[in-house]
Parts: C-alpha cells; sequence; structure tokens
C-alpha cells in the first residue's frame, strides 16, 4: 500500500469520527501486518468506525472495513455487536461483503485496570461481492490500561476469506500483534 494510499484511509477515518463524541483511534503491529482503526461515537450506545490492516502473512493483503456497532461499557464490562462492510484486495482475490459481528471485555474486579476478551465479524457468500465466498476474523486481547485515556494490549488474530478460485480458505493474516488504544 502506497504513503498516499494510507493518508487517504487515515483521512477518511478521522472525517468519519471526526465530529463524534467519544472517539478512539487504535493501532497495532504484528510480525507480518500493520493494522489501524478509528471510532466515535455518533449518538450514546451507537458507534461508527473504520479501518486497515496491511498483511504479509503468506501473501501480500489489504483488508478495509467500516462498521456500526450498538455498544455499551460498564465498570465491568465493554461490548459491541453490530454490522460491518469488509472488502479484501488479496493476491489469490479482491471482494468484499456485508457481516455481523462484535466484542466483549470483561474488567477483571481485582484488577480493574486489565481487561480480557476478544472479537469476531463473519461475512457469508449470500452478502459478498466481487470474488469473495465467505470471509472472517477473530481475535483475543488482554489489554492494560495506563491511564484512563490509554490502553496497551497484546493479542491474537486470525483473518481469513475463501475466494472464487475454488482452493479453498486462505488464511490472510495469524499471529500476535501489541497495540495501543487512546481513547478522547
Amino acid at each position: 500500500m502506497t504513503s498516499n494510499s494510507w493518508r487517504l484511509v487515515g483521512l477518511m477515518l478521522l472525517g468519519c469520527v471526526g465530529s463524534a463524541g467519544a472517539s478512539e483511534l487504535d493501532l497495532n503491529l504484528g510480525a507480518d501486518a500493520v493494522q489501524f482503526e478509528a471510532a466515535g461515537e455518533i449518538v450514546e450506545g451507537i458507534r461508527l468506525g473504520g479501518g486497515v490492516l496491511d498483511s504479509d502473512y503468506r501473501q501480500d493483503a489489504t483488508i478495509y472495513h467500516a462498521q456500526l456497532m450498538g455498544t455499551q461499557h460498564t465498570s465491568q464490562r465493554e461490548v459491541g455487536i453490530g454490522a460491518r462492510w469488509t472488502h479484501y484486495d488479496a493476491r489469490s482475490g479482491d471482494g468484499g461483503g456485508l457481516g455481523l459481528g462484535g466484542y466483549g471485555y470483561v474488567y477483571l474486579p481485582n484488577l480493574p485496570a486489565v481487561s480480557l476478551g476478544g472479537y469476531g465479524f463473519y461475512t457469508p457468500d449470500v452478502v459478498t461481492t466481487s470474488e469473495l465466498d465467505t470471509g472472517y476474523e477473530v481475535g483475543l486481547r488482554a489489554r492494560y490500561a495506563f491511564t484512563p485515556n490509554v490502553d496497551g494490549y497484546l493479542g491474537l488474530r486470525q483473518l481469513d476469506a475463501d475466494f472464487d478460485d475454488d482452493s479453498g480458505s486462505r488464511t490472510l493474516d495469524r499471529g500476535a500483534q501489541v497495540g495501543v488504544r487512546l481513547r478522547f
């Protein structure tokens, strides 16, 4: 992905959440991938966001997503569920689709700065375009709140897609990552 493409994606994501009430930026790095996400609350309990992941795991792939989620955040848990449009641009195929999924994290009672959880999104073939048949992304994370507005985390992610070429599902990204999330 060219530096101009990264700038354009970043500006679009910041524009989406720039007028939102509570916003966040998230950046994570792995051995083969980098991901940037931005999200903002457009009304209480409804978040709009998007992101881009660039992975060199087994093949070059860039995955873009935009999502609309219903969310709830309390001192004990953080949950969200909603729809996500994902577009895959990989050497093995291109295409996009509308999926469903969500995330959930629980804060440890004796360590309130620590939260554990994960996320998952699935795109079935009935709502895909171009060469994409199905796709999914799942991940687990352990987060630590360094300050009220900054979390650091360690995580695991797997992202797979099945394209029309009949070779089956391809893993476009898999592995550990380290990240930081800023809330403002």
